[in-house]
């Protein structure tokens, strides 16, 4: 594809927000990061408000579900039930492992849910795998 892919990462987490953008710029991947700290900048962000007026709609979101103010499953909630929203596939990138959190995600309609693994070169896989799979191999919607 040679569009670039714009990505939402809604990620409380500074260090880990730094380095999935720094894998992304090492592997040269063909992303337009935003990044928001909490859900409540995402939904702000998604229905371009405030400061996120002139935002773009994502082709995707990667999504924490541990941040302040609101949380992911509340985020993932709200945007899977807006009609213009539902269609961005949600990443779901968190530190749960828990049945409950996979369970609701998927219910949620999440696209997948990947726990973050603490070893850091099994956690740069990961964000490599982003760009083999959601990058490469994945057809967005034209509208988006």
């Amino acid at each position: 594809m040679n569009k670039r892919i714009r990505v939402l990462l809604v990620e409380d987490s500074r260090a880990d927000a730094r380095l999935i953008v720094e894998v992304f710029k090492e592997e040269q991947i063909n992303v337009d990061v935003d990044i928001v700290r909490d859900g409540e900048e995402a939904m702000a962000y998604l229905f371009r408000q405030g400061q996120y007026e002139a935002a773009l709609v994502p082709h995707l979101i990667i999504l924490d579900l541990n941040m302040p103010k609101k949380d992911g499953r509340e985020v993932l909630a709200e945007i899977k039930s807006d009609v213009y929203l539902s269609t961005i596939p949600v990443v779901i990138l968190t530190t749960s492992q828990s049945e409950e959190d996979i369970q609701k995600s998927y219910k949620l309609h999440a696209s997948c849910f990947v726990t973050k693994p603490l070893d850091l070169e099994k956690f740069v896989a990961i964000i490599r795998s982003l760009d083999s799979f959601w990058f490469k191999a994945v057809r967005f919607p034209a509208n988006i």
